[in-house]
């Protein structure tokens, strides 16, 4: 009887569902915000799919922390999974990560993420950048612009004396080298800031007017070819986390993150800026910025690109990496 006994709790354990590991994921970003809906959400329902439901994401309604402290958050295990734009962290740990961040570096965000995941993913090594954690994902916005509710910029003196909040990083000191007043602020902060006159403009996309609720208090949008500047983001898990997660199921979520992820996450901002600029309608003054203003962002931009080419040291040759960008975006900065 021994034998069938044993038999039985074989086929009873046998039988019994496999307890899914559970990745929880910290969201800063609305939750209606088109990123989440469109490429955070669908990619957790994907990896549940690809693993056969042994591994799920669950996405939390509210953030566990400030949107700055997110990739320390991920890589300290208070969240497993987290994003967030790399200039939110003050430190110099993201230098290179900067790649992505320069005016005239695309119009089109899923070129902009493939190019960013595979420059700076490769070339410029980001996992070095990001250790404690494992790379799920890198990837850009689509042309950042310069909104403000004071003027329209037709020559470089409007700029003089603007408070402008900014992402930090690279639109930071190029708004400073324009005569404006960088302040910094995470995006979530902007609304109530603009609304009582603090600050009187913006660096943002198209589609941050509308999911930040900015539309009535913005008056002019002004861009250039490629953007005035960009942000970069990472997309990360816990590393102790992701290890203890079989060889066969991470190779499955490796299979849709990474390059697979920079274009859904850039179709939903492309999707997002173009269904932006039809409701904002005639609501705000978008204009490109005239050569008399570009002359002068472009002069800053070469020397704030050539300071950071300069700040890597040996092995990582900046200006080669932008290049390369330039060339995989088909973007120009010639006049």
């Amino acid at each position: 009887m021994k034998p069938l006994k044993f038999a039985l709790a074989g086929l009873l354990l046998a039988a019994q569902p496999v307890l899914a590991e559970e990745l929880i994921m910290s969201s800063w970003l609305p939750p209606k915000h088109p990123i989440v809906v469109n490429a955070f959400e669908p990619w957790a329902e994907e990896v549940e799919k690809v693993t056969d439901g042994r591994v799920t994401v669950r996405i939390m309604g509210k953030p566990l922390g400030s949107p700055p402290a997110h990739f320390d958050m991920a890589r300290d295990g208070i969240a497993d999974i987290t994003y967030g734009l790399h200039s939110f962290t003050e430190d110099d740990r993201f230098t290179r990560a900067k790649l992505g961040q320069f005016s005239f570096l695309g119009d089109d965000a899923i070129g902009n993420s493939k190019a960013y995941w595979s420059i700076y993913g490769t070339d410029l090594n980001a996992a070095e950048e990001h250790k404690g954690t494992h790379l799920l994902g890198l990837f850009m916005h689509g042309p950042g612009l310069l909104h403000n509710n004071v003027r329209k910029i037709e020559t470089p003196g409007d700029m003089q004396g603007l408070k402008i909040r900014v992402p930090g990083g690279y639109v930071a000191d190029l708004v400073s080298a324009l005569g404006a007043t960088p302040l910094f602020m995470s995006s979530p902060e902007v609304y109530e800031k603009l609304s009582r006159g603090v600050i009187d403009g913006v660096a943002f996309t198209y589609e941050a007017m509308t999911a930040f609720n900015l539309v009535d208090d913005i008056k002019y949008s002004m861009t250039v070819p490629g953007g005035i500047y960009n942000t970069t983001w990472f997309f990360v898990v816990n590393e102790d986390r992701w290890n203890g997660i079989s060889d066969e199921d991470r190779a499955a979520i490796d299979a849709i993150s990474g390059e697979a992820f920079a274009e859904r996450v850039g179709q939903a901002w492309n999707d997002a800026d173009t269904a932006a600029k039809a409701e904002i309608g005639d609501k705000v003054d978008f204009y490109q910025a005239s050569a008399e203003v570009v002359a002068p962002l472009r002069d800053a931009a070469a020397t704030l690109e050539q300071a950071w080419s300069d700040s890597l040291g040996d092995g990582y040759d900046g200006a080669a990496a932008l290049a390369r960008f330039r060339e995989m975006t088909g973007t120009s900065v010639a006049e």
